[in-house]
């Protein structure tokens, strides 16, 4: 273990703790040269100080830097206008990434939380929920590269090593190239996806599940409602909160999906997404200019998103 190692580690263990001990100490000092009956209006702008600074400098400062970056030209050394977003925009392949972008999207979110929402419901009527529970979770303990690696056997087009071909190859089809055709290869890296992440919905979801009354579902089948009455007029109205915030969560993950598509295809056969785009034109091409352009669009698509957030947890607020 080297000497820098040994620094950092101690800076981790020690200087962190008593950096943030000191500055406790430090607010409540300067405090004290507050007059009183302002200093319960202070104290909260002094804690929350730090993580501003951490906002500006690890936030607010990059996306500033990246947009100044799509303005400028393949390696930043002079302004150039919109001619980065323009090359995208006239590009063919941009399009099909949008488009690719999109499908993820839609078929991503919504079956992801389709899937949490059924699974969560049935787990939720049998003994062994648990046990369901994690099974269903699993994938998502596999790294991205690995579970990559994994369906790359299974699309394999040799049918002694690929587990697809093999299942289509009993109905009597030939084996397919399943990752080389648009948009096919679009909608198998997609199953990939939900394979990963529908552990995810669907914990969250049965913990949203467990907060509603047993007693109202009583009440409601007591009084002739029927189970799908029960689900669609009492379970999903209540669910919605947490249906909108794992709706959410989904949404940021395919817009930014970039690790199933990296190993499996590399971008390639059409497969791109803002986020492989964002790789190949910075770490590929070396554009500088270029990517940038791709990162500010990919955070213009994450803002309504955001802003839907926003106003949905404000809506909760003036309900409370």
């Amino acid at each position: 273990m080297d000497f820098g190692t040994v620094l950092m580690a101690i800076i981790v263990v020690i200087g962190v703790p008593a950096a943030t001990v000191g500055y406790a100490l430090l607010t409540e000092r300067l405090l004290k040269l507050v007059r009183p009956q302002r200093r319960a209006a202070v104290r909260p702008w002094l804690w929350l100080l730090p993580g501003f600074a951490f906002l500006g400098l690890y936030l607010i400062y990059p996306t500033i830097n990246t947009l100044i970056l799509s303005f400028q030209n393949s390696n930043s050394t002079e302004f150039v206008g919109v001619e980065n977003y323009a090359t995208l925009l006239n590009q063919g392949g941009f399009w099909q990434t949008m488009l690719n972008t999109g499908l993820w999207i839609v078929f991503f979110a919504a079956v992801v939380v389709l899937l949490g929402i059924l699974i969560a419901v049935l787990a939720d009527r049998v003994r062994y929920e648990t046990a369901v529970k994690a099974l269903v979770f699993l994938p998502l303990a596999i790294s991205f590269v690995a579970a990559g690696v994994i369906w790359n056997f299974m699309y394999d087009f040799d049918p002694d090593r690929g587990t697809v071909n093999a299942i289509v190859g009993i109905a009597g089809v030939e084996p397919q190239s399943w990752l080389t055709e648009w948009p096919r290869n679009t909608f198998m890296l997609i199953i990939v996806g939900i394979w990963m992440w529908v552990g995810f919905a669907t914990v969250i979801l049965s913990a949203g599940l467990k907060g509603i009354s047993t007693e109202l579902l009583e009440a409601a089948r007591m009084d002739g409602a029927n189970e799908l009455q029960v689900f669609f007029r009492i379970i999903l109205p209540l669910l919605a909160p947490t249906i909108a915030v794992v709706a959410t969560t989904i949404v940021i993950t395919a817009l930014k999906t970039f690790d199933i598509i990296y190993v499996m295809t590399g971008g390639n056969f059409g497969t791109n997404n803002l986020a492989t785009l964002f790789y190949a034109e910075r770490f590929r091409a070396f554009d500088a200019g270029t990517a940038a352009a791709v990162a500010i669009i990919l955070l213009l698509a994450i803002i309504p998103v955001m802003l839907f957030n926003i106003r949905r947890f404000q809506a909760q607020e003036a309900i409370r």
